[in-house]
């Protein structure tokens, strides 16, 4: 089951046309969901909205004495919608800067360009890499966590066709602090033992051969194990 990274959703949402709000015909601004949930706690389900945040909205307006009268709360609401969704819908606020602090701006999408521009890079470099079986310069990108998460996977799956036994330690040994990332290296692993007919020892966890009977580095017994 393939699961898409937070920085993948963004560039998707990016590409999107805004939508405009249907109470003032705004158009709609990118606001990332926070980390604490709104509302009943079970999370949007997203990490991206389309918001309205213009003042002058009818139902921002007319919300903070709706909300007064029926609840007793100084509060109001903006009209938000999911990407790729036309259903409207309304989410609180509780002063005007209510949210605003999330709004992906134009510092943002020029941060988000230049991400897309090192994906670029890294995948050219992996094309090389392929192509040279240069499994070491695969390593570094693998390991470097200021590469971005897409080069990063990749290289975790290249390493599985080309790597050499040699990585196998510093893979198991590295922590990645990505799910998708360990998973692919996880995975890698076993396709490298697969391609040199190797696996680990059970008890010292050194690499032999997978038709091993005794360990050749702790002397056990490894036969059915």
């Amino acid at each position: 089951m393939a699961f898409e990274t937070k920085e993948e959703v963004l560039q998707k949402v990016l590409q999107m046309e805004k939508p405009k709000c249907p109470h003032c015909d705004t158009e709609m601004s990118i606001w990332e969901v926070p980390p604490v949930n709104v509302g009943d706690g079970l999370g949007w389900g997203t990490p991206y909205l389309f918001v309205c945040f213009n003042d002058d909205c009818s139902l921002y307006k007319d919300g903070w004495e709706n909300m007064r009268e029926q609840y007793g709360r100084n509060s109001s609401y903006r009209c938000f919608c999911y990407p790729g969704s036309e259903k409207h819908e309304c989410i609180p606020v509780f002063s005007p800067f209510g949210g605003t602090g999330q709004v992906i701006d134009d510092q943002a999408v020029m941060q988000e360009e230049m991400l897309k521009e090192n994906i670029k890079k890294g995948f050219s470099i992996l094309t090389d890499c392929f192509v040279n079986k240069d499994w070491v310069t695969v390593i570094k990108l693998l390991l470097d966590p200021a590469e971005p998460q897409r080069v990063r996977r990749k290289a975790a799956e290249m390493i599985g066709d080309i790597g050499d036994l040699e990585c196998i330690d510093t893979l198991i040994n590295t922590r990645f602090g990505n799910e998708l990332v360990q998973e692919q290296v996880d995975n890698s692993i076993k396709k490298m033992h697969a391609r040199f007919f190797t696996r680990e020892c059970p008890f010292c966890a050194e690499i032999i051969k997978q038709r091993a009977k005794v360990c050749k580095h702790c002397n056990k017994d490894v036969a059915g194990q």
